[in-house]
């Protein structure tokens, strides 16, 4: 029998672009812990420092999962719920720190 056939997805990892935009709605909760400083890193990486993150309104869980993540990530300067127009309490804008540059050698 293929093991795939209970998960359909696999357990490939799958290669999302890295926008300034992150939507949580096609991950499964225990991936976000993980998925959310990696791919804030990764925006930092390219000179995103605005990234809009999209939970869903819902109960709120999600919502504080990714809040309590931000808070301790030494990178993130700051973020808040989106305006209306940009998903309102479905969505958190995030300011991220740029990278510092090296000195060159």
């Amino acid at each position: 029998m293929d093991e795939d056939h209970d998960n359909p997805m696999g357990d490939e990892p799958v290669e999302i672009p890295i926008t300034d935009e992150l939507d949580l709605h096609t991950f499964r909760p225990r991936e976000v812990k993980d998925l959310v400083p990696y791919y804030l890193e990764e925006c930092r990486d390219r000179g995103i420092h605005t990234v809009r993150v999209i939970h869903g309104k819902g109960s709120g869980t999600l919502r504080e999962m990714v809040h309590a993540l931000l808070r301790k990530l030494d990178f993130v300067r700051g973020f808040h719920l989106a305006d209306e127009a940009s998903g309102g309490w479905g969505a958190t804008r995030v300011e991220l720190a740029p990278k510092k540059s090296k000195p060159p050698t």
